[in-house]
């Protein structure tokens, strides 16, 4: 973890009393408020905090280590953050995650735009289809899609992820098409990799939502590998739409209930903190809403 972060954090809670106020004062989660003291705590090598009946106080290591961390923050302000140097063009390394048919559909060329626009950064792109802890592995920005936000996570909506359930000509011959969402229930349906059965939630033309218990033979984690499998007939999928009407266009797949829509999902830049943040993260988030909104038509 960054250290002078750590400090950051425990001067904080010094000043503010309490976790909860360090979290609020400094837009973090409790949760990477606790990590960034559980740091400090290591790195000092003594417990720093103990509790009162109304508010933390500090051990005789905390108010030494507090005053030391009071020096090492102002001597980090007076040297000028990475990207504010110079002519203050952002710069310097970004560690981005994201998952895989997002990296290779979306972001390579939105990263490969922005890195035009922004030549003195660097991007470390991080292809993972598991959710990251940014704070562990160091990332600074995580793209996820998801409508199931942690409550404490910080986010930036970027835009909606439309999807669309298709399946090959072949599977459609020897299977039927569906008539309505209830009929999924007797199909080969190809999900994500869930714990329990998949829920497809399908909308009507008049707003009416429908939800429907799916299941199949053939379940992945990777986007793309459904896709694939979809198009060798093994069932039908729901994937982005961005990825399927390529294919539904070239007549390699065909979009299974037109008229039902399924729920779009959020595209979020997740990361830890709104304060302090690097020139060139605040760059690329901004760049990256601009990127989704003008090709939200696309998605």
């Amino acid at each position: 973890m960054d250290r002078i972060a750590s400090a950051n954090v425990f001067v904080t809670i010094a000043e503010r009393g309490s976790l909860a106020g360090a979290a609020e004062a400094l837009d973090m989660s409790r949760a990477m408020v606790t990590r960034y003291l559980a740091e400090m705590e290591e790195w000092a090598g003594a417990r720093l905090l103990h509790r009162t009946t109304r508010r933390l106080g500090l051990t005789a290591a905390g108010e030494v280590t507090l005053a030391r961390c009071r020096e090492l923050l102002a001597l980090a302000s007076a040297i000028p953050e990475a990207g504010d140097a110079g002519t203050g063009e952002p710069r310097g390394l970004l560690r981005v995650a994201c998952a895989q048919f997002l990296a290779q559909t979306a972001l390579a060329e939105a990263l490969a735009d922005f890195l035009r626009q922004y030549p003195r950064v660097t991007v470390d792109l991080q292809v993972d289809n598991r959710a990251v802890n940014l704070v562990e592995q160091r990332i600074d920005l995580a793209i996820r899609i998801t409508n199931a936000l942690e409550p404490n996570q910080i986010a930036r909506k970027l835009g909606d992820c439309r999807s669309m359930l298709a399946a090959a000509p072949a599977y459609l011959a020897a299977h039927g098409a569906p008539a309505e969402p209830l009929d999924l229930a007797r199909h080969n349906c190809l999900a994500y990799s869930y714990f329990s059965k998949s829920v497809w939630t399908l909308a009507g033309v008049d707003g009416t939502a429908v939800e429907v218990p799916v299941g199949g033979n053939l379940s992945s984690n990777e986007s793309m590998a459904l896709l694939a499998t979809a198009g060798q007939g093994a069932g039908i999928a729901m994937q982005p739409r961005f990825v399927v009407a390529p294919e539904v266009a070239a007549g390699r797949l065909v979009e299974v209930l037109p008229d039902w829509q399924p729920q779009a999902l959020g595209i979020h830049a997740i990361y830890t903190s709104r304060q302090h943040m690097p020139p060139a993260l605040r760059a690329l988030l901004d760049f990256l809403a601009d990127w989704f909104a003008r090709r939200g038509a696309e998605f």
